[in-house]
C-alpha cells in the first residue's frame, strides 16, 4: 500500500498536463518543486470504480469514465473530464453527492456572491465557486458532543487554460462542472485542471494551503499574505455614495468632514465616489422625465474631473480641493472611484478627451450560468446601451494616463468598480479569461506606478476569472451593496460577508463596505466591521451620526483598532444557515496581538437568502435565540497564547461589560433578539513568575478592546516586586484579568487610581486622551502569596 502510494506520486511528477488548446505543457519548475517536497506517506485522493475518495473519505460516488484525476502535492488533486467534442462551453458530470453537508459560494447575480447550505448534489446552485463538505469519522458515528471531529473536503472550481470553471447540481443530486470560455470561437476538448480537490482538519487551513497550491501552479494570484496593505486600511473613512449619491460636491463634502471632525471622530481616509467624472449621457435628457437604470449608460468623455470640482467656490479644480482638505482636516488619504472600463458605460467613443483609447461600443452578453439567477439592473442597462470598451492595446495608456493625472492632483489611490464586465465583452477579445487578465495586468501595473502602498480597493469583482488575476490587488469588496433603506438586507450582508471571506479573504483583505451610523442597525453593522479585520467607514449624510457607536470603533487620533485576519465564521457555524434555519446564531471570530475576538449576531427572521422562499420555522422577531461562545471558537489561541498559558481565560462580554473565567473548553451562553449581537474578547490568562495570573482585556469601551492591547512583559528591575508590563495604544478606560490587586499602577511612568474587583479579579483604570501610545506598569506586593483556585464566574 505505501510503494504503491509513492509510486502513484512519481508517476504524476513525471506527468504532463493537458489544455483546452490540445497542447501538453510540462510542469512549470516551480510547481514540479512542490513535487519534489511532497513525497511523502499522505493519503493521496483516489478515483477506483467509480468512488472519487479523497483522504480515505468517499466524496462522490457514480463518477463517470470521462472524469480524469491528477495528483498534485500534499494529497491535493485536479479533477476534470474529456468532452466529446470541442466546446467553448461544457457541463460535466463529476458524479453523485448525497448525505454530506456542505456549504458552498455562488454567484447570485454577476458581481456578487452569497452562501448556501445542503446535503445533496441537487441543493448546489449554479455559478458555484468554493464548496465545502464536512467529512465525518468513517466508524459511523453520528453529529454528536461525543462524536470524533470531522474532517473537511475542499472542491474549488479554478481556471484551466483560457477557460474558466464553476460547480452547479442536478436534479439527481449530480455534482457538476462548467467550464467556458465566454468565446465561440475558443473551443477545447479536454479539461484536466477545472476543479481543484484537497482536504483538512482544519477549514481555514485547508482553504489557505489549497489557494497557495493553486495560486503557485497558475501563477496568474497571489496569496493575500504576499501582498503589501494599503496604509488607509488602519484609519477611520468616510465615503460620499449614501450620504449625496451622485450629487456629491466640494461643499458637501467639506461639511461632512466638519461634523465628524466636531463630533470627535476625525476621518483620515476619504472615498469621492461616482459623481466627480466628466461624463455625458445620451439616455437623460434635460426636461425629460428620468428613467431608472438611464444613470449605466453614461459614458467618460475625459479622464479630468467635472464641472463641480473645477468651477466652485470651494474647488478651483480637483488638486485645489484635494490639498484643501487634506491641509484642514488632517486626511491621510483620498481615493476616487472609477469603473474597471472607466465609468458604468466605458468611454465616449466620439469624444476628443478618450479617442485616443480607441473605444467601441459592444454589447455585454452574460452567461448561461448568471442568467440562471438574479438580474441586475446595472447589467441589464449595459447591456441595452452598450460599454465603450478600451482598445486591448491601449488599456495600459487609459489607466497610465488616468493614474497620473489623479496622482498630479494629489490623489492617493482608487476604487475600481464594476470588474466583472470583462467577462461579458471578453467574446470579442478571445475569451473572459485572458482579456481579464490583460486588464487586470494593465491595472495593477498603473497602480504600482502612480500611488503608494497598493492604494486600490477592487469592487463587483466577485468572479473568480477576477480572483485567480490577482497579483497584486489586496481589498476587494466582499458583498452586495450595503443598502441603508432595504430592510431585509441587513442581516443577509453581515452573513453574507463572513461567508464569502472564506474565500475571498486568502486573495485580498474582503471590504465590508460602508454604513450609517445613525440607523437602527447600525450596531449590527459597526461589531460586524470590528471583528471583520477590514477598513472601518461610513457614509453618514453631513451632521447625521451617531457619535455614541462611532466612538467604539474610532479612536481619537481617527485610527482603528482592526483585527489580524479576515473575519470569518466559527467552525460550528459553517454548515448552519444563519439567515433562514431558524435557530442558528452567527459567530465571527478574529485574533488580535494578544486576545481573540467573536462577535455574535442574529441574523434570522429579518430577511431571505436571494432565490429561496421563507421558510415556516424562521424565528419572529419577538423571538430570542441562544447559543453559546467559547474560547475554542477563536482559531491559532493556542499559538497566540504561549507556554505560559494556564489553559484559561478571561472572556468579557461587551453589551454586559462583564469578565468571567472560563476553561479553554467551556462555554457561555448568549441569548440574542434579531439584530441583536454582542462582541466578546477572550483573552488567555498567563502566568507570570510563577505567581501572578493577568490577561489584558484592553480598551473595553471600544468593541474591539483587545486590538488596543500590543505586548505583556515582566519588567526587568531591582525591585523584589513583580512588575508588568502592558503596551498599547488609544484612550479610555482599559481593563484586565488580574489574580491579585496590584500595590500600584503607572501610565508612562505616572502613577494613576485604579479599581480593582476581588470578586472578578478585575482591574480597571482610565488612560487619558493624548496618550496615542502608552506602557502601563503594574506594581504588585511581595511574592509570598498563592495562586487562587480556578473560579467560574458568570459575570
Amino acid at each position: 500500500m505505501i510503494s504503491s502510494s509513492i509510486h502513484s506520486l512519481q508517476f504524476n511528477y513525471r506527468s504532463v498536463f493537458l489544455h483546452p488548446n490540445n497542447g501538453v505543457l510540462p510542469l512549470t519548475p516551480k510547481f514540479r518543486k512542490l513535487y519534489k517536497h511532497s513525497m511523502c506517506l499522505c493519503t493521496e485522493p483516489v478515483l477506483k470504480d467509480g468512488i472519487l475518495r479523497i483522504n480515505g473519505k468517499e466524496a462522490l460516488t457514480s463518477v463517470p469514465e470521462n472524469v480524469t484525476l491528477t495528483n498534485s502535492v500534499n494529497g491535493s488533486a485536479f479533477l476534470g473530464a474529456i468532452a466529446t467534442e470541442n466546446t467553448s462551453r461544457g457541463v460535466f458530470k463529476l458524479g453523485v453527492l448525497e448525505e454530506q453537508r456542505f456549504f458552498c459560494l455562488y454567484r447570485f447575480k454577476i458581481w456578487w456572491m452569497v452562501p448556501r447550505m445542503g446535503n445533496s448534489g441537487s441543493e448546489v446552485p449554479t455559478e458555484t465557486q468554493l464548496m465545502i463538505l464536512e467529512a465525518l469519522p468513517a466508524d459511523g458515528q453520528t453529529r454528536d458532543a461525543s462524536a470524533k471531529s470531522p474532517s473537511y473536503i475542499l472542491f474549488l472550481p479554478i481556471l484551466d487554460g483560457a477557460f474558466r470553471s464553476s460547480l452547479q447540481g442536478s436534479s439527481s443530486n449530480g455534482l457538476e462542472f462548467c467550464t467556458e470560455s465566454g468565446d465561440p470561437g475558443v473551443v477545447g476538448r479536454q479539461f484536466p485542471e477545472a476543479v481543484f480537490v484537497n482536504s483538512g482538519d482544519n477549514p481555514f487551513e485547508l482553504v489557505k494551503k489549497s489557494m497557495k497550491i493553486v495560486g503557485e501552479h497558475r501563477g496568474t494570484f497571489r496569496h493575500l499574505e504576499d501582498k503589501e496593505m494599503p496604509g488607509m486600511l488602519d484609519w477611520f473613512g468616510w465615503c460620499t455614495w449614501d450620504a449625496f449619491y451622485h450629487a456629491v460636491s466640494p461643499q458637501g463634502i467639506l461639511d461632512g468632514l466638519t461634523s465628524l471632525n466636531v463630533g470627535g471622530t476625525p476621518p483620515r481616509f476619504l472615498i469621492i465616489d461616482d459623481g466627480w467624472q466628466d461624463t455625458e449621457n445620451e439616455f437623460q435628457k434635460e426636461g425629460e422625465p428620468f428613467v431608472e437604470g438611464s444613470q449605466f449608460g453614461g459614458r467618460i468623455v475625459s479622464i479630468k474631473e467635472n464641472l463641480k470640482f473645477r468651477e466652485n467656490d470651494a474647488a478651483k479644480d480637483l488638486k485645489h480641493f484635494v490639498t484643501n482638505i487634506k491641509d484642514n482636516f488632517g486626511l491621510k488619504y483620498v481615493y476616487v472611484w472609477h469603473a474597471l472600463m472607466g465609468y458604468w458605460g466605458g468611454l465616449h467613443p466620439d469624444s476628443p478627451g478618450t479617442q485616443k483609447y480607441n473605444p467601441k461600443l459592444l454589447y455585454p452578453v452574460q452567461s448561461p450560468g448568471n442568467l440562471s439567477h438574479m438580474r441586475d439592473i446595472s447589467m441589464d442597462c449595459m447591456e441595452k446601451y452598450g460599454v465603450g470598451v478600451i482598445d486591448p492595446a491601449k488599456i495600459a495608456e487609459f489607466y497610465d494616463d488616468l493614474h497620473s493625472y489623479l496622482a498630479s492632483q494629489n490623489v492617493d489611490g482608487v476604487k475600481v468598480d464594476v470588474q466583472n464586465i470583462t467577462e461579458t465583452v471578453g467574446t470579442y477579445f478571445g475569451g473572459r479569461v485572458p482579456f481579464t487578465n490583460q486588464f487586470h495586468q494593465a491595472l495593477e501595473k498603473s497602480i504600482a506606478k502612480n500611488f503608494q502602498d497598493n492604494s486600490i480597493i477592487c469592487c463587483m469583482a466577485h468572479s473568480n476569472d477576477s480572483v485567480y488575476n490577482s497579483k497584486q490587488s489586496a481589498v476587494t469588496r466582499a458583498s452586495d451593496d450595503y443598502m441603508p433603506r432595504n430592510e431585509t438586507s441587513q442581516t443577509l450582508h453581515v452573513a453574507a460577508v463572513s461567508f464569502n471571506s472564506i474565500y475571498l479573504g486568502e486573495v485580498m483583505l474582503p471590504d465590508w463596505d460602508m454604513f450609517y451610523s445613525n440607523h437602527y442597525a447600525a450596531e449590527f453593522h459597526a461589531v460586524a466591521r470590528a471583528v471583520g479585520g477590514c477598513g472601518v467607514y461610513i457614509s453618514d449624510k453631513p451632521g447625521d451620526h451617531d457619535f455614541e457607536i462611532l466612538k467604539k470603533l474610532v479612536l481619537p487620533d481617527g485610527s482603528v483598532l482592526r483585527a489580524k485576519y479576515p473575519g470569518r465564521p466559527t467552525r460550528d457555524c459553517l454548515f448552519n444557515d444563519p439567515v433562514m434555519d431558524g435557530k442558528s446564531l452567527l459567530k465571527i471570530w478574529n485574533v488580535n496581538d494578544l486576545t481573540g475576538v467573536i462577535g455574535i449576531f442574529n441574523c434570522q427572521g429579518a430577511g431571505v437568502w436571494p432565490g429561496l422562499d421563507a421558510v415556516e420555522n424562521q424565528c419572529s422577531s419577538e423571538s430570542p435565540l441562544t447559543g453559546h461562545v467559547s474560547p475554542l471558537d477563536v482559531e491559532y489561541l493556542e499559538e497566540m497564547a504561549g507556554e505560559m498559558w494556564s489553559g484559561d481565560c478571561a472572556v468579557f462580554s461587551f453589551k454586559s461589560g462583564s469578565i468571567s473565567r472560563v476553561s479553554k473548553t467551556q462555554s457561555l451562553d448568549v441569548s440574542l433578539e434579531v439584530l441583536g449581537c454582542d462582541i466578546f474578547t477572550i483573552s488567555p490568562i498567563k502566568v507570570y513568575n510563577k505567581k501572578i495570573e493577568f490577561a489584558p482585556i484592553g480598551l473595553i469601551e471600544m468593541y474591539n478592546s483587545g486590538g488596543a492591547a500590543e505586548a505583556v512583559d515582566v519588567a526587568i528591575s531591582d525591585d523584589p516586586d513583580l512588575r508588568l508590563s502592558v503596551r498599547g495604544r488609544g484612550s479610555g478606560l482599559f481593563g484586565a484579568y488580574s489574580s491579585a490587586k496590584p500595590k500600584f499602577c503607572t501610565i508612562n511612568s505616572k502613577e494613576t487610581d485604579f479599581e480593582f474587583r476581588d470578586a472578578e479579579n478585575y482591574l480597571k483604570l482610565t488612560i487619558p486622551q493624548g496618550n496615542d501610545s502608552w506602557d502601563i506598569s503594574i506594581h504588585f506586593g511581595g511574592l509570598n502569596f498563592r495562586l487562587k483556585p480556578q473560579l467560574i464566574l458568570d459575570g
